[in-house]
């Protein structure tokens, strides 16, 4: 078996310890590997963690990973997959697939760009929209909305990052934006986050809001906000009491399932403790993963 390693470009994402946490771990900002795989499954565990780690620095000391071992996109459960391949041009954030209940396929901001993977992808349906959360993950949207003729979204609060959008969401009010699907302005990470809200069960929160594996619970990534933490807290205390998801589906952050009775409580929660926050500077490593 293969001795595994995190190589020294490592920028602590998170992205692969969310798929093998019990085998890749965080010292010294940085990832590093636990111990070796066991079995079979736990091998493939980190072969999702190879393929979603945007800068491929989970690797095996002699030889490559196995391609074939891709999972990518995985799915989540039955409405939605996680698209791996996360993109260095996005920070490396994670991006989704939303299936429809009339067969189509909506991508919730974007993987790295190839014509490969964007035919892998449209193996689980017709994607008739690419939706993006906010500016930091737009590098790709045009690219995969023209290959597969989708709209792409926007808010017109970050519209410079994707000027040739097709549709742009405006101003603060929910906007149905396609079946069981609605768009949720969030001001604050950036000026035009949003969230995405499917089926009163899938939230795609962008950089708003994620599910933190040290605090156990929902939190915001406050020494991250480019824009403004107040805003970002008048934004949750406008929205919390409003919407109802059992899946928090991040961007940067982990995901996590819950009752929706629970997540509703925890989100007002989170919203209370975001008036307290007050802006400070840029710190990456302050991150709770």
């Amino acid at each position: 078996m293969a001795d595994w390693y995190v190589d020294d470009r490592c920028t602590n994402c998170d992205v692969a310890r969310q798929f093998a946490p019990e085998l890749i771990g965080e010292e010294n900002g940085t990832s590093r590997i636990l111990r070796q795989p066991e079995d079979e499954a736990e091998t493939r565990r980190l072969h999702a963690a190879v393929f979603a780690c945007h800068t491929r620095s989970i690797r095996p000391a002699s030889g490559q990973p196995d391609p074939a071992l891709d999972p990518f996109p995985m799915a989540l459960d039955d409405g939605v997959l996680v698209c791996g391949h996360n993109s260095r041009r996005t920070a490396g954030a994670n991006s989704y697939l939303l299936r429809r209940p009339s067969g189509t396929v909506m991508m919730i901001d974007t993987p790295r760009w190839s014509p490969g993977l964007a035919d892998r992808y449209a193996a689980s349906g017709a994607v008739t929209d690419v939706l993006l959360t906010h500016r930091d993950h737009a590098a790709h949207g045009r690219r995969y909305a023209d290959h597969y003729g989708a709209r792409l979204w926007i808010h017109e609060g970050d519209l410079d990052a994707a000027p040739d959008a097709d549709r742009v969401i405006r101003g603060l009010d929910p906007v149905e934006i396609g079946e069981g699907v609605t768009a949720h302005p969030l001001p604050g990470h950036t000026r035009g986050s949003v969230l995405y809200l499917a089926d009163d069960r899938y939230c795609f929160s962008g950089d708003s809001f994620y599910w933190s594996r040290t605090t156990g619970d929902l939190e915001v990534v406050e020494s991250v906000t480019w824009y403004s933490i107040e805003e970002l807290a008048a934004s949750l205390a406008r929205t919390a009491g409003h919407l109802r998801f059992e899946w928090v589906l991040p961007g940067h952050g982990d995901r996590q399932r819950r009752d929706a009775d629970e997540m509703s409580r925890r989100l007002r929660a989170l919203a209370e403790r975001a008036a307290l926050l007050r802006p400070q500077p840029v710190d990456l490593t302050a991150i709770r993963w």
